[in-house]
């Protein structure tokens, strides 16, 4: 799909859905938020966050009450957005979604997100029972298979199966700009992770690289999801900082890319 200003938009099977990745343009932050930051877990100003915020919902046609983002930490803990999670209040909301990576949910005009800025961020629609997942798979998450543990929380609350998934890999570091240390090598090397595919020594650095793109595409093509159903962005967010908020280039204190998916209304 084209670059829009504001948003990335991903192809989808048919209207019943839209996922998207914001950009860093058509916003009113500053600085290394500048300018489209709508994600609130940094130190960008709160008011500039609303605006954006407002600004993302008008283009969802949604109030910004719909717009459900978790606050992440690397963890594998998912939360299902149901009917008594939308009865909470605004503070039992927000607590909920403390320490959560992956968000899924059945209820339409909910807009689901995760914030990434080179973490490779998973959006999944399931269409056949009309269910949705949005997934924060940085190296952590990956190496946990949190795209396989998603996947399952589906099959288990929404009776997804693989052939029914959708799957997008949206804007995140690749394998050229990935350098790790050799722990993290061998932490996937542990989890079983065929290294051939998704490691790469760098004699010049003296570095090993990683393809966590293709570490989650691998998840999904194992869980059974049909490789033409898998949309791989090809976003590298560090080279193409300019258009997406990076913490390698731009420092942690920056933008955050919101990756959402929404079920339309009928």
């Amino acid at each position: 799909m084209k670059y829009e200003k504001q948003l990335h938009l991903y192809p989808m099977p048919h209207n019943k859905v839209v996922a998207f990745s914001t950009t860093r343009h058509g916003g009113c932050s500053s600085g290394t938020y500048g300018t489209f930051n709508s994600t609130p877990y940094t130190d960008d100003e709160p008011a500039m966050v609303r605006v954006n915020q407002e600004a993302l919902c008008q283009l969802l046609n949604i109030s910004t009450d719909r717009l459900i983002i978790p606050y992440q930490t690397h963890s594998c803990n998912l939360l299902t957005i149901d009917d008594a999670f939308m009865h909470l209040t605004v503070d039992a909301r927000h607590a909920m979604l403390q320490e959560k990576d992956a968000v899924i949910t059945d209820i339409a005009g909910l807009c689901i997100c995760v914030s990434t800025a080179d973490c490779i961020p998973v959006l999944l629609y399931d269409a056949t029972h009309n269910a949705i997942a949005a997934v924060h798979a940085g190296w952590r998450g990956t190496k946990e298979r949190i795209v396989e543990q998603t996947l399952q929380a589906m099959h288990t609350t929404y009776s997804t199966v693989s052939t029914d998934i959708h799957a997008i890999i949206g804007p995140g570091i690749s394998l050229e700009a990935f350098e790790v240390g050799i722990e993290v090598y061998d932490a996937f090397a542990k989890a079983n992770f065929d290294m051939e595919q998704i490691a790469r020594w760098n004699h010049e650095n003296g570095k090993y690289h990683l393809n966590l793109p293709a570490a989650n595409r691998m998840q999904l093509l194992a869980y059974g999801v049909p490789p033409a159903q898998i949309h791989d962005s090809g976003i590298c967010t560090y080279t193409q900082h300019n258009d997406f908020f990076s913490a390698r280039r731009l420092g942690i204190k920056s933008g955050r890319v919101l990756n959402g998916i929404m079920l339309n209304g009928d």
